[in-house]
């Protein structure tokens, strides 16, 4: 059985902040994000990884850092660089602080090597690690998939959107089958291109995918706005849930006769409705 399942809040934002810039890391909570990821890899420089590391074990150290246990917060996780035993083992001893994204996920020997950790996001970058998917979404310890799309398409050796496209239906299904959340939408890079970022988030909603992670805070609001159900949706999946509990065969005010099957994107709907209208 999985670490984790689709009940709970929904994370429609997160936003990465690099392990060497402490002096962001309380901004980062109080942005609105929804979850916080301090990161060790990819935004750091390779002369910085060693106090990027101490930077972030002593925040989620510090007593009074509310942010990493106070539910009402922002979630905590630490994305650690690819292989570093380094990194897990500086982090073990305040593993209950945060949940862990473990990158290039491929293989349960990996997930095994951080059953320390209660929850772990598994962050696929790799054709190895999109054909195990489902086997990776089952481990005891996975609390959620994750794509790297950049990775994945140098991996690739791939350009075409449709390879995005794929591995992101084929995240989505396995999260979906392994009863995981669904997977967030990955870093969009054009800080200033706004519009391709919420053009290309509502692309990821339309396919299942829950949520978006941010290099940037001036990209949270747009990623949240497009996960907002239109109120014609909203009124459809009212209406769908209000004739469900009544029971009984009946029809909607369009005419169309409501089927159980409805019942999966009528709450999904009015859940992304909450949770972008708090």
């Amino acid at each position: 059985m999985s670490a984790a399942t689709t009940d709970g809040p929904l994370i429609l934002t997160g936003l990465y902040v690099p392990g060497n810039r402490p002096e962001r890391f309380a901004k980062a909570v109080a942005s609105g994000a929804d979850l916080v990821i301090l990161d060790l890899e990819d935004s750091v420089p390779s002369a910085e990884k060693v106090e990027a590391r101490l930077n972030v074990v002593e925040w989620l150290r510090t007593k009074d850092n509310d942010a990493a246990t106070d539910r009402s917060g922002p979630r905590i996780q630490v994305r650690v660089t690819a292989g570093s035993d380094e990194d897990l083992d500086a982090l073990l001893p305040v593993a209950d602080r945060f949940a862990l994204r473990l990158p290039k996920a491929e293989n349960a020997a990996q997930l095994d090597s951080v059953a320390g950790f209660s929850q772990v996001t598994a962050l696929i970058e790799t054709a190895l690690g999109i054909e195990r998917a489902f086997a990776l979404a089952e481990h005891p310890v996975t609390a959620g998939l994750a794509l790297g799309d950049s990775d994945l398409a140098s991996d690739l050796g791939a350009s075409s959107q449709q390879v995005i496209d794929f591995a992101r239906i084929r995240l989505v299904v396995a999260s979906r089958a392994a009863a995981l959340p669904p997977p967030m939408v990955s870093a969009w890079p054009g800080i200033t291109d706004l519009d391709g970022l919420l053009s290309d988030t509502r692309r990821g909603a339309s396919m299942g995918l829950i949520g978006r992670v941010a290099i940037h805070p001036v990209q949270l609001p747009v990623i949240r706005s497009a996960f907002l159900p239109n109120s014609a949706d909203i009124s459809w999946a009212s209406e769908v849930i209000e004739a469900l509990l009544a029971g009984g065969v009946t029809t909607l005010r369009s005419g169309a006769m409501v089927d159980a099957a409805m019942r999966g994107r009528a709450e999904r709907i009015l859940r992304l409705a909450e949770a972008t209208h708090p």
